[in-house]
């Protein structure tokens, strides 16, 4: 009954087991996370276009609930740079930034994410997110790092820019260009530099002074923190805020709020499209982080229990103050590399970061928004990477196709047409793939039962005799191509007696690839030739005989392609080609 229960409520799997070892770990990770955490959920808050403290709110109550319905150990849950772009897209469309509507907007838009995770997990339909390829992520990722990273470059120059895609936004920077801020500037050129040498040489160099490995990770982790801290007092000790410089003022000092989001039909149909996009972008993100850091432990993750996991997170953080989250890279892997043992290292991570909402907000009154731009800029510009585009060219003209024309379309026109173009282009990509499925004329290796592709081996073939080995699932989207193709072939043919399908590759026939195939078998009995099947898989033969098809056929099942080539051919000769 326990295991039962704990397919639905994953903690009760880990939970009872617990013990001293695993909370040492668990509460040292969540140290680490928390450090990196409080500046990180500040920093995306900001670029949410929220208030700062809506990023702490979005990091606590949906950790605890993740910890509770998901099944990644090591999985961090909280507000990420990509989906923080897309919050401020998709609200920035219905209200004005700093508008009591813009924050509900921001709930009303975690409230349609997570319902609609938690209804892909209730109906076990996490294979859809399999539809969005790899390639085509990889380039919404960095065009969206691009955008990101330009996005914030007005807190760096302290001015005032807008924009929705990278045209608007350089074309509005330079256009604002006289307003520049030099002490702004130079507080956040000093802290991206500091924030790119902590990430890359702090830790070299802290293990050659001779600390331990582990207050290495933990003072390289803090980097942020430290930034934070020298700009905060920098601005307070020099009345740098009289000068310009932007801070980010009062923050309340509480745990997060009881909130309501929005339930106006006007404002649930305008955020309905940006909360599916945001979802599927947000579930491939956190389910191949997972599966990776599960891989490395020889553990599991269920992705269909990940969707509620990830459903009830948004829908916590939509009653909590927070907006759409999801699991990030980043944290996750610090998380992991931390030694957190169980998901009760995010509810620690919760606690400290409620500790820190009701303690340390009074002392960020005097951070700087270029600190936080400059937290941003170093964290996303980790997200960018062009490989993809050489990769996909020397191994898939296609995908590269996919990816370009991803990184353009988030680039030009704006993240929420780049992602759905994104999807678009992958179903598209699939499509055009399967819509014209390879199809191999075999004939058999001398003196073996193997059958393989005339145009690549030295084969025995017959005239009489057309073997075509079918090397997809056929379905409505290919299915005339085969039709086609077969036609094709017996204008070819004026001696050809006999045709076999070899359906060793064929795991599904739909019903318009089963009219297909019975067009083509009425087709060759008005013609006196033979349609034959060979190696049909027992499910896709099931299917067949529900049919008259089988009944009906112009010739024989066989069990095997030898078993056809020994019943059909007789004069053999060879070709090579």
């Amino acid at each position: 009954m326990l295991m039962r229960a704990a397919q639905f409520l994953p903690i009760l799997g880990w939970a009872h087991s617990y013990g001293r070892e695993q909370l040492s770990n668990d509460l040292m990770a969540a140290v680490i996370v928390t450090i990196m955490l409080i500046p990180q959920s500040l920093a995306y808050a900001l670029l949410a276009g929220l208030p700062p403290e809506a990023g702490l709110y979005a990091s606590i109550a949906p950790i605890i609930l993740y910890a509770i319905f998901g099944t990644s150990r090591a999985l961090a849950i909280g507000p990420v740079a990509v989906v923080s772009l897309l919050t401020a897209s998709a609200v920035g469309q219905v209200a004005e930034q700093g508008s009591a509507g813009y924050a509900v907007a921001a709930l009303t838009l975690a409230f349609l994410s997570g319902g609609f995770l938690l209804l892909l997990g209730l109906f076990r339909l996490g294979f859809l997110a399999n539809f969005l390829s790899h390639p085509v992520i990889a380039g919404f990722i960095t065009a969206s790092g691009i955008l990101i990273a330009a996005s914030q470059l007005k807190h760096i120059f302290g001015v005032n820019a807008h924009g929705h895609t990278l045209l608007e936004i350089l074309l509005s920077l330079a256009s604002h260009l006289h307003e520049l801020n030099w002490i702004t500037l130079l507080i956040g050129v000093s802290a991206a530099a500091f924030l790119f040498w902590a990430r890359k040489g702090l830790k070299p160099g802290l293990l050659r002074l001779g600390a331990s490995g582990r207050l290495a990770d933990v003072l390289t982790k803090a980097g942020p923190v430290a930034a934070v801290v020298a700009t905060t007092v920098a601005v307070w000790a020099l009345n740098l805020s009289s000068q310009g410089v932007k801070i980010v003022g009062e923050v309340p000092q509480s745990l997060p709020p009881l909130a309501m989001p929005g339930f106006a039909p006007d404002l649930l149909g305008a955020l309905l499209v940006p909360a599916i996009l945001i979802s599927v972008i947000g579930f491939v993100e956190s389910v191949s982080v997972a599966q990776t850091l599960a891989a490395k432990k020889r553990q599991r993750i269920d992705p269909d229990q990940e969707l509620i996991g990830l459903g009830a997170a948004n829908i916590g953080a939509a009653f909590t103050g927070g907006y759409p989250v999801t699991g990030g890279f980043a944290r996750s892997v610090v998380n992991f590399d931390a030694g957190a043992e169980t998901p009760a290292a995010g509810a620690f991570t919760a606690f400290g970061l409620a500790v820190a909402s009701l303690v340390l907000t009074p002392l960020v009154y005097f951070l700087p928004n270029a600190t936080l731009a400059a937290t941003i800029i170093v964290a996303v510009l980790s997200l960018v990477d062009f490989s993809i585009l050489r990769k996909t060219w020397e191994y898939s003209r296609a995908d590269f196709i996919a990816v370009s024309a991803t990184i353009l379309l988030t680039l030009g026109l704006g993240v929420e047409i780049g992602v759905a173009s994104g999807v678009a282009i992958s179903v598209l990509l699939h499509l055009y793939k399967t819509s014209t499925p390879h199809v191999a004329e075999v004939g058999r290796v001398p003196g073996t039962e193997h059958f393989r592709n005339i145009l690549r081996h030295e084969v025995e073939t017959n005239p009489t005799v057309l073997s075509l080995r079918v090397d997809e699932s056929l379905y409505f989207v290919n299915a005339r191509f085969l039709e086609d193709l077969v036609y094709s072939r017996i204008a070819d043919g004026s001696e050809l007696k006999h045709i076999v399908l070899m359906f060793s590759a064929v795991n599904e026939v739909d019903y318009s690839a089963l009219e297909s195939l019975e067009a083509i078998n009425h087709r060759l009995k008005d013609l006196e030739i033979g349609l034959h099947l060979s190696e049909v898989k027992g499910p896709v033969m099931d299917r067949l005989k529900r049919s008259h098809f089988i009944d009906d056929l112009n010739g024989q099942v066989f069990l095997s392609q030898q078993n056809a080539w020994n019943a059909l051919s007789g004069v053999t000769t060879s070709r090579d080609a």
